[in-house]
């Protein structure tokens, strides 16, 4: 295998879109805009996508046009009963531990949510790093310089030896327009997305032996 270095989304990615858990988030994330920033409702929706869009997060897009405590958005966008969305993943566990890889999680979420949902999903003793949004500050995915940086912190030189996962189409094509192999974790899958597609986690390993 060439590839010396994982870098991993984690809401998503590691757990399915059926669980509900990022549905939630992004219904704090309008309460916060809401009654924290007293923000209209009727312009959260619109706001909360149009910062999506344009920024890469809506984090980053409240921080550009509005006055944000950063830290208490992180804290109460994700304080959430994890428990009631996530359940050990044993078969996941057993698939990344078999990998001969360097493995991080790379993500536009911050350190305690990402340490508390691999704790949830029992990952959490295969990912030595987390590379969180303020890591990757002022940027987030799919901006050019966060992938730059979480190179930097996986001490790589070589972006044709990393491999990014995430489910977010967008993402996987700025990893490969930075070098990186891309893999869109998503059913919905077109050649200018990725190098690659998964559906099962199953199908790893060669994706990674023939990439």
């Amino acid at each position: 295998m060439k590839f010396t270095t994982i870098f991993f989304d984690l809401d998503d990615t590691l757990y399915p879109p059926t669980t509900g858990l990022w549905k939630e988030i992004k219904g704090r994330i309008g309460l916060y805009m809401h009654e924290r920033m007293n923000i209209p409702q009727d312009d959260v929706q619109t706001l909360r996508e149009k910062y999506f869009l344009q920024y890469g997060t809506t984090l980053r897009g409240l921080q550009a046009h509005h006055q944000i405590d950063t830290q208490d958005f992180l804290a109460f966008v994700h304080d959430l009963p994890l428990k009631d969305y996530l359940t050990p993943n044993l078969i996941l566990h057993d698939i990344i531990a078999s990998l001969p890889t360097r493995n991080l999680i790379f993500t536009n979420s911050d350190f305690n949510h990402a340490d508390r949902v691999l704790r949830a999903l029992g990952l959490r003793d295969l990912f030595e790093t987390i590379i969180d949004v303020n890591t990757i500050n002022p940027y987030c995915k799919p901006m050019p310089e966060s992938f730059q940086i979480a190179m930097k912190y996986a001490n790589e030189s070589d972006a044709s030896k990393c491999v990014m996962i995430d489910d977010i189409n967008r993402t996987t094509r700025a990893a490969k327009s930075q070098g990186l192999f891309s893999i869109l974790y998503n059913e919905k899958f077109n050649a200018d997305d990725a190098d690659s597609q998964l559906t099962d986690w199953s199908q790893l390993r060669g994706i990674l032996e023939t990439g």
